[in-house]
């Protein structure tokens, strides 16, 4: 297949500027470069690519470029006769103007975005910060307004932002002259990088302001109103946007994510939705059965034990848990029942004891079910 025109190829005409080659190029090789063209599309862009890559090459070089206006494409061929003679230094000199011009495309390809529009300088956006918040249990079920106090920056009243010191003023950063770029050569390419020298901003400060050392900003506490929604749990984040650190020249600050922490309960605990307790209940009332009283988030409720309740018995109460964030309905409260045994107990509440376990005693395993399993389980295994 013939070969297509390179001025028709970069689209500028025959007497363009060095200036327009270059501009052209980059437009071309901004929209084909095979980084942004997935899929389908990617090898016709690949093609297009290259051939804008080898029409700048050749324009970009002024001997090439002579060549190729008296001869065409047989002028820069280096197979034929008349492109023999520039196979030497004018190639790589051609070659470097490419470089040079695809290593802008680099910097405009990995670090769009985050350049601003003060010469030029880099404008980063700010780090994000944590808060961890601790509420109780019953704050966590029924949400609450919060104030809290976290740490902020404030621009400084002494040199109003400036960074330099009161009667002084910043200059621009003659290594970068105020773009806050600067091009390192690396091989055939130029690469674009921060400034070391003025970290991005594009302005040296010779004497920083004694206030804030020449940050231009003071850090502060402030107050923050924080809603807590109900039906918060352990480890969720609540987020506060444009909270956290402020950007680098003029970027958006980040934001504050709080994070929840839940202190430990007295009497419940949280399992997603539903809250468990131990109630312990005497002998006399789990042997005998009877209404009980239960705490719950709300209030009290009551339970109703049945005669010769057992230690460790589960008793739920429906809907009596937490109603969580993303829960059509409240979860359950779980009442794990704990039969307490008596304690230092007198002489005389001892002997009615002894003469309650003789009569059990003679009433057989009636009385005992569960110790009379567990007795000839016990007999099995030795067998």
């Amino acid at each position: 297949m013939a070969k297509r025109d390179y001025y028709d190829v970069l689209g500028v005409p025959r007497n363009a500027t060095d200036d327009d080659i270059k501009k052209a190029y980059r437009k071309l090789a901004m929209k084909h470069h095979p980084d942004r063209n997935q899929g389908d599309d990617a090898k016709k862009a690949e093609e297009k690519f290259k051939e804008a890559k080898e029409a700048y090459e050749m324009l970009s070089d002024t001997q090439k470029r002579a060549a190729y206006d008296q001869y065409g494409h047989a002028g820069v061929d280096p197979n034929s006769g008349m492109g023999a003679g520039f196979r030497g230094g004018a190639g790589a000199e051609g070659f470097g103007g490419f470089a040079e011009a695809f290593g802008d495309i680099f910097g405009d390809i990995f670090n769009g975005g985050r350049r601003g529009g003060g010469g030029g300088s880099q404008v980063y956006r700010g780090a994000d910060l944590s808060y961890a918040m601790e509420i109780t249990l019953e704050e966590a079920a029924l949400g609450k307004d919060a104030q809290i106090r976290i740490p902020s920056w404030d621009t400084c009243d002494a040199c109003h932002g400036s960074g330099a010191k009161p009667g002084t003023s910043a200059k621009t950063c003659t290594a970068c002259n105020g773009s806050g770029t600067v091009h390192m050569r690396q091989g055939f390419f130029s690469i674009q990088q921060t400034c070391p020298h003025c970290h991005g901003s594009g302005k040296i400060i010779p004497e920083p302001c004694t206030s804030c050392n020449g940050a231009g900003r003071i850090k502060r506490q402030k107050t923050l109103e924080v809603k807590i929604p109900a039906g918060i749990n352990e480890g969720m984040r609540i987020r506060s946007t444009g909270n956290g650190e402020p950007g680098t020249n003029g970027g958006p600050p980040g934001d504050l994510f709080i994070e929840i922490r839940i202190k430990e309960h007295d009497i419940f605990e949280r399992d997603s939705d539903d809250l468990h307790c131990t109630v312990p209940v005497s002998l006399i009332t789990a042997a005998l059965g009877g209404a009980i009283e239960v705490p719950t988030l709300s209030g009290k409720a009551e339970i109703e034990l049945p005669e010769g309740t057992q230690h460790g018995k589960t008793f739920r109460l429906r809907g009596k848990g937490i109603k969580g964030l993303r829960s059509s309905y409240p979860g359950d409260l779980y009442c794990h029942v704990a039969v307490e045994t008596p304690v230092k107990l007198t002489e005389h509440q001892r002997k009615l004891l002894r003469e309650l376990d003789e009569s059990l005693r003679k009433g057989g395993d009636k009385h005992s079910p569960n110790a009379k399993s567990w007795t000839d389980r016990v007999k099995d295994l030795f067998k």
